[in-house]
């Protein structure tokens, strides 16, 4: 065993006794190490004013980090948030023209359509239920005959038809049938004898005429 040290060279890796000063080798000059201890600095040192210091000074750059990652997360936060959103600050909706409206023409005023004045009705005079061109107020009849019976209205300019009417509504005893071409004339048929008298109506216009019919046995 050597009493003498190796030492390896740094480029070629060869190892070579501590006395040479170059590798012989490569010829690289071999690099002495320092034997000092560096001193340590006073802010390394417990209990002085620069260990103080460098603590606080750690501190505040401790803090200082922490605010500048908040900060960070929050402008992430509202970018995302904007670009969910999907709102643009930066860029206004033209508002749309005011469109100036329309005046329509005035349109004539229709005229009022006068309201028709109602005919009063014609003023009859004389109502009569005539047989052979007489009055016949009342008359007596038997089962089987027949008489032509008309009704006379007056003023002869009334065109309007009479309404003819009985007591015998289930026509037991007569019946009266009005012509087909001239209303104001019936046909009257005795069926059957009655002992009671019945009557026979004219009517027109709100008058009224009556005619009373007796019976015999024929």
């Amino acid at each position: 065993m050597s009493l003498i040290p190796e030492v390896k060279c740094r480029r070629c890796g060869e190892r070579f006794s501590s006395l040479r000063s170059r590798c012989p080798n490569c010829g690289t000059r071999r690099v002495t190490q320092s034997s000092r201890t560096p001193s340590a600095t006073p802010g390394t040192v417990g209990g002085t004013a620069s260990y103080e210091r460098a603590a606080s000074n750690t501190r505040w750059q401790m803090i200082f980090g922490l605010i500048l990652v908040a900060a960070v997360i929050l402008a992430v936060i509202v970018m995302v948030t904007t670009s969910l959103n999907g709102t643009d600050v930066s860029v206004k909706p033209n508002k749309p023209a005011a469109v100036a409206p329309t005046v329509e023409p005035a349109q004539p005023s229709a005229e009022p359509v006068p309201t028709p004045t109602p005919t009063p009705p014609p003023t009859v005079e004389v109502l009569q239920i005539r047989f052979n061109d007489k009055e016949l107020p009342e008359f007596t009849t038997y089962p089987g005959e027949i008489l032509p019976l008309n009704a006379y209205v007056s003023p002869l300019t009334i065109t309007d038809k009479v309404k003819w009417s009985s007591d015998d509504k289930d026509e037991e005893f007569f019946t009266i049938t009005v012509d087909k071409d001239d209303g104001n004339k019936v046909t009257f048929e005795c069926l059957k004898y009655s002992e009671t008298p019945l009557k026979i109506y004219a009517e027109i216009f709100g008058k009224k005429y009556e005619c009373v019919v007796r019976f015999r046995k024929a």
